[in-house]
């Protein structure tokens, strides 16, 4: 946990924002894997973290925003309990740990709730991604559990994504740690990508660095030479030269802050012509995106820049053609590049995705666009100073699509369909990192990982 002053601040600045009603913040559960007392690794929720910074199983944080009190619900453990886990703090201790000083039993939870119904007074919730809290919620609001996601409070969502958004010194720290363990991870896999090597031996291996440090991995690792398939968790193939490996992960610190980093490398550690003609392009694209990002610039623009750099780039080899803002303005260069620059990161790798990309990433100025490839964008806002991104732009030669719209005739104003086969063994190619918005600029979190050309080539030798 942080000192507690931090979760009273934070706690403090809702009751500003918010000013009436209440707050219920449901902490998760233990959840079984296979039968009850084998469970998944624990993963607290992200806002209740936030606000009340207790990593334990089953307990829920009330604000009272009308009195000004704060609660922390939650059972003491019995005998049978410190059998097993050994002596616990009380639930008053843990509670005086992030700086609440009202506490009650969960079953209490019930009753407290009924009397704010029955008062009418407003629950403000976040909505619940996990099935056994939409059955908690739905059974102290006395709500359909299946309706607990659009009854959820807007007024909370867009009072805690203003929060969440701009990250705390604290919070860029833990962010930097876990770009650090990320640096580990990568480079390792780098040095193991060779013909003749299992992706399941170097995702084991990264996966285990990670959990060496404590956290774990921020999210599943996609590590594949089927770089084209932009979210692949298969990892069955052998390497072999010729091919692209694709590896992104990131690591959790011990705090629960992810990193989210993305490089791409040629078996054995050598590019070819091809390879490294598709490489530059991307490169660039990563490297001018993040030299122009600073307060004020949108994620929209930065992204629609890369989607320049990119289509620009592919006409040069002779793969687009035609007018380049055309092209990128319709859309043709989804294509090769069908996901948006990159995301928001924190508490959670995609932040606060749970709570809505339209309330993380949109506003009622600023609306998604319904074009492929623009509407996956997670963020077109400007920048704010204490903002952390991921800037991650791609090239993709995905067979399905490229077949779909040839045969459709789509863009072929743009796009050279004859001369892609050429270069369908690239696969993908995507190259991440972790950017912090500055109050002049920005600026790049943790040790540079190898992502130039003879960088990497320089590593893997």
């Amino acid at each position: 946990m942080f000192k507690k002053e931090v979760y009273i601040s934070r706690r403090a600045r809702l009751h500003e924002i918010m000013k009436s009603g209440l707050a219920l913040f449901i902490g998760n559960v233990e959840s079984p894997m296979n039968y009850p007392a084998n469970q998944y690794h624990f993963r607290q929720d992200s806002d209740f973290l936030y606000y009340f910074g207790l990593d334990l199983p089953a307990f829920a944080g009330l604000m009272d925003f009308d009195t000004g009190k704060d609660w922390i619900f939650g059972k003491d453990v019995d005998i049978d309990d410190i059998i097993w886990m050994g002596p616990q703090p009380t639930v008053k201790e843990l509670a005086l740990g992030c700086g609440v000083a009202n506490t009650a039993p969960f079953n209490k939870l019930e009753s407290v709730i009924g009397d704010a119904l029955s008062k009418k007074r407003k629950v403000h919730f976040l909505p619940p991604y996990r099935g056994e809290n939409k059955m908690t919620l739905g059974a102290l609001l006395r709500e359909n559990p299946c309706q607990m996601k659009t009854l959820a409070s807007a007024d909370l969502i867009k009072a805690v994504v203003s929060m969440r958004s701009i990250k705390e010194p604290v919070e860029i720290a833990e962010i930097e740690k876990a770009v650090a363990v990320a640096y580990e991870m990568h480079t390792t896999a780098m040095k193991m990508c060779k013909p003749g090597v299992k992706e399941q031996e170097i995702f084991g291996v990264i996966e285990g660095i990670a959990l060496a440090h404590g956290g774990g991995t921020s999210f599943p690792i996609i590590l594949s030479v089927n770089g084209q398939t932009l979210h692949n968790h298969n990892h069955d193939n052998i390497l072999k030269k010729g091919r692209m490996m694709v590896t992104d992960a990131g690591a959790e610190s011990n705090m629960h802050y992810s990193s989210d980093i993305t490089r791409t490398t040629p078996v054995g550690g050598k590019f070819n012509r091809k390879q490294k003609d598709i490489y530059e392009i991307v490169l660039k694209a990563n490297t001018e995106s993040i030299k122009t990002a600073k307060p004020g610039i949108s994620n929209r623009d930065l992204h629609l820049n890369a989607c320049r750099i990119i289509a620009s780039s592919l006409k040069e080899l002779g793969l687009m053609k035609g007018d380049t803002a055309e092209a990128v303005e319709k859309g043709a260069h989804a294509l090769f590049m069908p996901h948006g620059l990159g995301h928001m990161m924190g508490l959670d790798v995609h932040d606060m995705e749970g709570l809505g990309e339209n309330y993380v990433g949109y506003s009622d100025e600023v609306k998604r666009s319904e074009q492929f490839g623009l509407a996956f964008l997670r963020f077109a806002l400007p920048y704010k100073p204490g903002h952390v991104f991921t800037v991650e732009p791609g090239i993709y030669f995905i067979p399905e699509l490229i077949s779909k719209w040839e045969s459709e005739g789509k863009f072929k104003e743009f796009i050279n369909y004859n001369k892609l086969a050429d270069w369908m063994e690239i696969g993908g190619i995507r190259i991440e990192d972790d950017v912090l918005i500055t109050e002049k600029g920005h600026k790049l979190l943790g040790k540079p990982i190898p992502k130039t050309v003879a960088d990497i080539e320089a590593l893997c030798s």
